[in-house]
């Protein structure tokens, strides 16, 4: 991996005393989106601004918004990768009255991505430069150490996190990704935190992961290949088969987080671009989501996306130099586990 001014999962520049190597839009826009779906066109969808949710930290030189995730109360819970000690590294967003607070700080965590179990209701959080798995609860009270330690003989570079149904664990591990090496796995960790297993090794910087709709499958994209592989499972918490299931023509983005609506849509996000992408499960491409060009300056990653549940309006995570912002657009379709952050 190269060492960029922003690396959203990808990679993170030095901050503090840690040295890292992380890395809706309105009615007529979401109607062409929803045409795109049905005609299979590629549109443009504009995202519009709700609001900037924090400034470049002084401490780390950065802010990098990411895992966008819905709780219970339909309030949208974002973690900020490069926050120093003492600030917000999780905030939970009341989007429609576009305020935000602190939920969560700690000493040395670099979150890159947030979601909520459905086994045990927490706020699981992945820790890129550690490799460890924290869970809170939802308020975001009482910090625990869900997971830590080698896997297979070798500490985890945690990216993103999706969970199956009965609340097991399976994250994206992005090690090899400073030396450019595909050692990159996807790992699975049972929902009591005591097995770790590898399911794929040899990828090229995992980073997004997502089950499909039905459950059947992994979708995980490879950001230094500018691929998205499909692993299917064999039900039995292993995997069947593995192909390349999507070749990103990024230009000089890379693929970055995902996310799966109710139709099987998957939404990719590019590193190195304010956009996303959306392919439909047959990996043709429906549309386009960007930023307006006149408010783009100064924002360099589009890193994640929280469809909300069983509606259509979509929460984009936005980061560069100007600082780190939510964009909202009209999802094709309604927002599942899957489309929940990750």
């Amino acid at each position: 991996m190269q060492r960029l001014p922003i690396r959203s999962l990808a990679g993170l520049t030095a901050i503090g005393l840690l040295t890292l190597t992380l890395t809706g839009c309105g009615t007529r826009a979401g109607a062409a989106a929803h045409e795109a779906a049905s005609t299979g066109a590629d549109t443009t969808v504009r995202a519009q601004k709700v609001m900037r949710l924090t400034k470049v930290h002084q401490a780390t030189g950065m802010t990098l918004l990411e895992g966008p995730v819905f709780d219970r109360d339909g309030n949208l819970l974002v973690v900020d990768v490069t926050a120093p000690p003492g600030e917000p590294k999780v905030l939970r967003v009341d989007v429609r009255k576009k305020t935000s607070r602190q939920v969560h700080t700690d000493a040395r965590g670099a979150y890159t991505s947030a979601q909520f179990s459905p086994y045990d209701g927490r706020i699981y959080l992945t820790d890129f430069s550690h490799g460890d798995i924290v869970s809170l609860a939802p308020d975001g009270s009482d910090p625990q150490t869900f997971f830590s330690g080698e896997v297979d003989g070798a500490r985890m570079n945690a990216d993103d996190l999706a969970f199956d149904r009965d609340g097991d664990l399976y994250i994206s591990d992005s090690r090899g990704m400073s030396e450019g090496e595909a050692k990159g796995r996807v790992v699975r960790i049972d929902r009591d935190g005591k097995n770790a297993t590898v399911l794929a090794d040899g990828l090229a910087a995992p980073n997004g992961i997502s089950f499909a709709a039905d459950y059947r499958g992994l979708w995980v994209s490879e950001l230094t290949q500018n691929r998205v592989s499909y692993l299917l499972l064999d039900g039995n918490g292993g995997v069947a088969s593995r192909h390349t299931a999507i070749r990103v023509d990024g230009g000089v983005a890379q693929t970055d987080s995902i996310a799966v609506d109710a139709d099987g849509n998957l939404y990719q996000a590019l590193h190195g671009r304010p956009a996303m992408v959306v392919y439909d499960r047959n990996g043709e491409r429906l549309a386009t989501v960007e930023i307006p060009a006149r408010a783009a300056e100064g924002l360099e990653s589009a890193t994640n996306v929280a469809i909300t549940p069983g509606g259509t309006k979509a929460y984009m995570t936005v980061s560069g130099p100007a600082g780190g912002y939510l964009y909202t657009f009209d999802a094709l379709a309604e927002g599942i586990r899957q489309s929940n952050g990750g």
